[in-house]
């Protein structure tokens, strides 16, 4: 399988798209207040580029996350966490 077939299919696949929406729809929530709140609030125009930004960089960064873990993950780099977290203390 081609790498560019993988990060297609790894970004559709198993929940990404829905838990990548989901991280959009907190902090593109947040940033739009922050960044546009008081044309919001007081009705002025509000600019429709910078509020979809807002919320299509989140998304991207999450799924982007998501993918180059399981990238990773299944190239079988050797970082485990989880059996490292695991070990036994001496």
């Amino acid at each position: 399988m081609s790498r560019l077939s993988a990060i297609w299919r790894y970004s559709l696949s198993d929940g990404v798209p829905r838990r990548s929406m989901a991280v959009a729809l907190v902090v593109g929530t947040i940033l739009n207040l922050i960044n546009q709140g008081d044309v919001i609030f007081t009705g002025g125009p509000v600019n429709v580029a910078k509020m979809v930004l807002t919320f299509a960089v989140p998304y991207c960064v999450a799924t982007y996350g998501a993918v180059s873990y399981r990238l990773r993950a299944g190239q079988g780099s050797g970082t485990n966490t989880r059996r490292r977290a695991e070990r036994p203390r001496d």
